[in-house]
C-alpha cells in the first residue's frame, strides 16, 4: 500500500482523485456488495453510525 501512496503524494489532489476513480471502477464490480457497503463506511468515517446509536435510546 505504501507504493499507491507514494504514487499519489507525487500528484495533484484532482490529478490523484481521477486515477483512484478509474481504479475503483474497475475493482467494486469485482468485489461484493457487503465489501463496497464497508468500502464506502470507512471512507465516509462511519458517520452513520452515531445516527443509528442515537436513535436506538429515542
Amino acid at each position: 500500500m505504501a507504493g499507491i501512496t507514494k504514487i499519489l503524494e507525487g500528484m495533484a489532489p484532482s490529478q490523484a482523485l481521477s486515477e483512484i476513480g478509474g481504479a475503483l471502477k474497475k475493482i467494486l464490480p469485482l468485489v461484493t456488495e457487503e465489501d463496497r457497503l464497508n468500502f464506502v463506511v470507512q471512507l465516509l468515517g462511519g458517520a452513520g453510525d452515531d445516527k443509528v446509536a442515537s436513535m436506538v435510546h429515542l
